[in-house]
């Protein structure tokens, strides 16, 4: 007889089961408190229930974790996948780390219904059992916060199912742990773990309880002890031929401290060049990382210890243990009989104690570069990194760098100008370092990023051209950076692509997750952009507060002005760094204007300032301040820059805002005739495709003033140049200025059907104005309606978009407010005259009445004469 809650048994089906554990659930409610805790919690088991629907999975049981049942492994494998990422994103948007650990397993279970009346009084709905279970809850266990773990079958079946998951089925790495004994299974397991580069761990998990390695009857104590008395009586010399198991817990993409060189050559050439060197040489590596000097800096000055403190093997264990990195290596160079001797030891940072030392010995001090390769290449090999590995990643040093010692401390001396923001000073030492070397490519290089960094790649070009003559001689990661940078120059539609590949193949280079992020940004992709962004904001990246100002950047677009405020400010926003000009700009976005004039105060001597202080003024309705701040802008530009052509914009929206269109047009006509021809010229192709987007910024600004013909002149100069407006966000662009003409041609419904074409969610901001126009001019006063309050709730966006250089960001934050006279005329239009007069209210607190142009004056009062 059945038991009376109980239905009857079915028999053993085979079935994956997936069990998770959410890390530390009851540390978050202690931390969060009840309320926040409460409706994170809300959200995560909204997570569940739609990832459950997507992956076809039946939820059996919850608590802290999660037990699920599916049909097919692989719904099993995408839901782990889904379920680690959507934490990982639930957690940034509150500043946490939500992980859990997941065991996924494939076996038969027996399962049967519990009755209604068990149900009722607390019964889950379906019970499950079976060995398998037991399986997957192991597994669970054993696995590290953040990682899928596998049993071999679940293992198999999913790998060759993989395809189904897609692009990312395809860049999923699975490791092999080797086999495992389980806690109550009686057989040795083979254990998996799959998982996505920057996500996943992807490192071996540690023994626990009830999950052990299975080690091999000769690693064992007892029989050790007789294969030591075998080895001891065949010869003490087999055992130095026999290389040791690591005894440090290092694991692959773990991270290095490399401390200061010690020099006892007396030689002070040595003293920089050296130490640069051994991390060149160890950089390559795809298997170590090594922690940057900028970023041991910036953990010691937290330690409070002064600047030039030395970073000796005490000191360093101290940076390693606080930021969570593994191993120190710390390197020395002396003469010794006459011989100059490179040798380093590796240290683990929570006892001090040596683990391992090597060295090598060469005549004079040019072999030093040959040594440093010798050492860290068997470094590497101590730490677990293959051999076939080192040889395949790594170039002999000197090839990389130079043997010109003199030259590598010129490249060093421009790394640390660098990684201060010196970027003129470092442009200098790299030049210095290719004057005594000319085939130093990575001094090349690093002219190339100090150029780009002071917004001049057309003046790093040269040194691009320089490096990719030398690619040869770089290291495969560098010689990808160079490819990646090339496309900038040369194709910019493939640029995003370049570093995508190189994120995903270095995911802790995040100078590659931050490019990525900034072509998203210029694409107008703020949410995929903001991903990348928060991925380079690692505390081991030595540039964190430049990450930190993309992700203000991207959650300023996405409207998410608290968010972009924290981010400014963890970009070091307050000590006047360039992300104080994204801070003024999210409280202007915020109306916050007191907030953002303060701010200001950080950031004058930032060129970039005037084309945002012309925004803010006329954000604020201060005319002829905005005026002041143009002109600046024209002044502080460099002649017959990019720059220079795309200042004249604010200019030419602050005459149209005054009424004052001759003067407007007039300026509008130059910058497209100027822009269009350094377009044509032979230059930096993306620079060329910034002054096509001015050009088609200029002939929309005219249609609006009325002017159809510089938009003719534009369109006929650029048919046979497709491939300069063809990307996005230009063509795009280039679509709104068709749409303005059909509009004016009376061509209404062509006009709104190209722009309900583009509208995808990286449109340009100024579409939205076209479609308004486009739907009222159409007789849909409704939507035209919906477009106002879409330009009036998008004001960080207005702020942000950086195409042509900020060039459109006065037009579109003027337009925010334009859009409540607007949204007033067309609540008028449909008879909903109490909503108009708010939305005319609304417009007269942001702009006052006493100073406002006369032409918008004139709307003004036609509305004000319809409401008496």
């Amino acid at each position: 007889m059945n038991d009376i809650g109980r239905l009857p048994l079915e028999g053993p089906q085979l079935r994956t089961l997936l069990l998770t554990d959410l890390v530390d659930s009851t540390g978050l409610v202690e931390r969060l408190g009840d309320t926040p805790a409460s409706e994170l919690f809300r959200e995560h088991d909204h997570l569940v229930l739609k990832l459950q629907q997507e992956w076809r999975g039946r939820l059996i049981d919850r608590s802290d974790g999660l037990l699920l049942l599916f049909e097919r492994p692989i719904d099993g494998l995408g839901f782990a996948l889904d379920y680690t990422r959507g934490l990982r994103e639930l957690g940034q948007t509150r500043g946490l780390e939500l992980q859990a650990r997941a065991g996924l397993h494939v076996g038969e279970v027996l399962t049967w219904k519990n009755s209604d009346a068990a149900v009722l009084v607390g019964a889950k709905p379906l019970e499950v059992e079976g060995l398998a279970k037991p399986m997957a809850a192991r597994l669970m266990t054993l696995a590290r916060p953040g990682q899928i773990l596998l049993s071999a079958v679940a293992e198999s079946l999913t790998h060759r199912a993989a395809r189904e998951l897609g692009e990312r089925g395809q860049n999923l790495l699975w490791k092999s742990y080797g086999r495992w004994r389980f806690k109550g299974v009686p057989e040795a397991q083979e254990v998996y773990e799959v998982g996505e580069v920057g996500i996943a761990p992807l490192r071996a998990p540690s023994n626990i309880a009830k999950a052990w390695r299975d080690t091999p009857l000769w690693r064992r104590p007892a029989a050790l002890a007789v294969e030591l008395m075998l080895v001891v009586g065949i010869g003490v010399g087999v055992w130095f031929v026999t290389k040791p198991q690591p005894a440090i817990a290092f694991a692959e993409r773990d991270w290095v401290v490399v401390g200061d060189l010690r020099n006892l050559t007396g030689e002070k050439v040595l003293d920089d060049s050296l130490s640069q060197a051994f991390r060149i040489s160890l950089e390559q590596s795809r298997y170590v990382n090594v922690l940057s000097d900028m970023k041991a800096r910036d953990t010691l000055a937290r330690m409070q210890r002064q600047p030039g403190t030395l970073l000796d093997r005490a000191v360093a264990s101290e940076i390693a243990v606080r930021d969570g990195v593994r191993a120190v290596i710390l390197p020395t160079v002396s003469e010794v009989g006459g011989r100059v001797r490179v040798s380093a030891e590796i240290i683990d940072p929570r006892t001090q104690t040596t683990v391992y030392a090597e060295s090598a010995d060469g005549v004079g001090v040019g072999s030093a570069l040959d040594s440093i390769d010798a050492v860290t290449g068997a470094l590497r090999g101590k730490l677990g990194e293959a051999l076939a590995s080192i040889e395949k990643d790594s170039e002999p040093l000197p090839q990389v760098t130079t043997r010109n010692l003199d030259a590598l401390r010129a490249y060093a001396l421009g790394q640390k100008s660098f990684g201060r923001s010196r970027y003129e000073e470092a442009a200098g030492f790299y030049s210095r370092a290719t004057k005594l070397d000319p085939k130093f490519a990575l001094a090349y290089v690093g002219q190339l990023r100090a150029r780009n960094a002071v917004n001049d790649l057309e003046g790093g070009e040269q040194s691009l051209r320089a490096a990719l003559a030398l690619r040869e001689s770089l290291p495969p990661r560098d010689q990808m950076y160079l490819e990646a940078w090339a496309a900038e120059v040369d194709d910019p539609e493939q640029s995003l692509g370049k570093w995508q590949q190189m994120a995903s193949m270095y995911p802790e280079f995040f100078r590659a997750s931050a490019n990525v992020s900034i072509a998203m940004l210029a694409r107008n992709r703020f949410g995929e952009g903001l991903v990348s962004a928060r991925r380079a904001t690692s505390p081991k990246n030595e540039f964190a507060t430049l990450s930190w100002d993309l992700v203000g950047r991207h959650a300023l677009a996405l409207q998410r002005l608290d968010e972009a405020e924290q981010a400014f400010l963890k970009a070091d926003a307050r000590k006047g760094t360039s992300a104080a000009v994204r801070l003024a700009n999210t409280y202007a976005a915020k109306r916050q204007f007191a907030a953002a004039q303060k701010t200001w105060l950080l950031v004058r001597n930032f060129s970039s300032v005037p084309f945002d202080a012309v925004s803010i003024s006329l954000d604020q309705g201060r005319w002829e301040e905005a005026r002041k701040e143009a002109d600046e802008v024209l002044s502080l530009a460099r002649p017959q820059s990019l720059r220079a052509r795309a200042a004249m914009y604010p200019g030419a929206v602050v005459d149209w805002m005054q009424g004052k269109d001759a003067s407007s047009l007039a300026t509008l006509n130059k910058l497209a005739d100027q822009s269009l021809a350094a377009a044509f010229a032979p230059k930096v192709r993306s620079d060329a495709v910034d002054d096509v987007y001015a050009a088609i910024s200029a002939g929309i600004l005219a249609q609006r003033i009325g002017d159809r013909s510089l938009q003719q002149r534009i369109r006929g100069k650029l048919q046979g140049k497709r491939d300069l407006w063809s990307a996005s966000p230009t063509s795009s662009l280039y679509a709104v200025l068709e749409a303005n003409d059909l509009r004016m041609a009376g061509k209404t419904g062509e006009a709104v059907a190209k722009l309900e074409a583009i509208v995808d969610g990286n449109e340009p901001f100024q579409a939205h104005t076209a479609l308004l126009e486009a739907y009222k001019a159409n007789g849909n006063s409704g939507k035209a309606l919906n477009e106002a309050i879409w330009l009036m709730g998008h004001r960080g966006r207005a702020y942000t978009e950086m195409s042509c250089g900020w060039c459109q960001q006065a037009l579109n934050v003027a337009d925010t407010t334009l859009a409540h006279l607007l949204a007033a005329e067309l609540l008028l239009s449909m008879d909903r005259k109490e909503e108009a007069r708010k939305e005319l209210n609304e417009f007269d607190r942001q702009w006052s009445t006493a100073n406002l142009p006369s032409h918008l004056r004139e709307r003004r009062a036609a509305l004000l004469a319809t409401f008496n």
